[in-house]
């Protein structure tokens, strides 16, 4: 059916200024409500992934230098906010929800990315100014930190160490995240994309009682092992799965009852060594970890033997991201590494 023109009087665009026309045509369009998430931020993503790596609220907002109280209510507001459950709450542990899961994940990405932004930021700087974060485990912190950090003092100043000492796990976790810039590990770790470079390869070595018949050898084979009460590392220590890999004798230590009867677990290398020093048994340490000394003081409790060959041994490597830029600060603290007296191990120089 043919419709009739409108006159000049019926048409309501005639005579109508433009801001009235314009007023006329948002009358006439639907209005579409959008709903808007909140301003989310970064620290807020930070909060979710320490508590889905702890497991617990507490512990989450130790890892964040903060109170629980200003975790728990940072959360709940993004929980509002995206009208979304990450955690379920209840107990003593808390648990993420599968949609958690995926936004926890995506999380992680966001915040490796913006860590990303930062040091792209750095590019036109002086690379070597500004603190490094650096990771390094529990088994290799104590014996090399020391070296390290008056090598970096005398050799770039301008580049103070943020240090972290943790579990294998959370290192690369923090890594990930952008809450570490590198760190030091012992291979082998989950391939998690990481840029690496060898340090040095570092031999095992047997410590036993000064009194214990096998004190007076000159070397030691891991099978010699099997029937002495062995003294090992907790689990999450990547040195304990790193003795059981070289030394498969060990394994039965930590699984049949009579492994378990003739070993006992400590929470560090020192507190073993002060086992066995009580003659508790004996235990195997990395060549770093023996003190200065420790091979000609007649008087020491404890002896150290090397292992007959093969010698086992771990690699130890500098790894970060790859989308980290700072490229002369890695090669700087390679270099002050490489500068530490760092006996007995064999360096990696090419």
């Amino acid at each position: 059916m043919q419709q009739a023109a409108l006159t000049d009087s019926e048409n309501p665009s005639v005579g109508c200024t433009e801001m009235q026309r314009t007023n006329q045509k948002r009358a006439m369009t639907p209005v579409r409500v959008f709903r808007t998430i909140g301003g989310m931020t970064l620290t807020e993503l930070r909060y979710i992934v320490a508590v889905a790596r702890e497991r617990h609220f507490g512990r989450a907002a130790e890892a964040c230098f903060v109170s629980q109280p200003t975790l728990s209510v940072a959360i709940k507001k993004l929980e509002e906010e995206l009208e979304v459950k990450i955690f379920e709450r209840g107990g003593s542990e808390v648990s993420v929800t599968p949609l958690g899961e995926d936004i926890v994940r995506q999380a992680q990405v966001t915040l490796e990315s913006a860590a990303s932004i930062k040091e792209i930021a750095r590019r036109g700087k002086d690379p070597l100014a500004g603190p490094l974060r650096l990771g390094v485990i529990h088994t290799i912190g104590p014996y090399l930190l020391p070296d390290l950090v008056r090598n970096t003092i005398a050799q770039v100043p301008q580049m103070p160490l943020m240090l972290q000492e943790n579990f294998t796990v959370r290192l690369l976790e923090m890594l990930r995240t952008g809450e570490l810039d590198c760190t030091v590990l012992a291979e082998p770790f989950p391939d998690t994309g990481l840029a690496i470079a060898p340090l040095y390869d570092e031999p095992f070595m047997v410590a036993v009682p000064r009194d214990h018949p096998l004190a007076t050898r000159e070397r030691i084979s891991s099978a010699e092992l099997k029937q002495e009460t062995m003294l090992l590392l907790g689990t999450g220590h990547c040195f304990r799965d790193h003795v059981l890999e070289v030394c498969p004798e060990f394994a039965r230590f930590a699984s049949d009852a009579e492994g378990i009867r003739k070993s006992f677990e400590g929470s560090s290398l020192e507190t073993i060594r002060h086992m066995v020093a009580s003659g508790m048994g004996l235990t195997v340490v990395p060549q770093l970890s023996i003190p200065p000394g420790a091979g000609t003081d007649r008087d020491a409790l404890v002896r150290y033997l090397p292992f007959a060959d093969p010698v086992p041994t771990r690699r130890v490597v500098l790894a970060w991201r790859r989308s980290f830029t700072r490229y002369e600060a890695i090669a700087a603290l390679r270099n002050a590494i490489m500068s530490c007296p760092l006996e007995g191990v064999r360096r990696i120089t090419d």
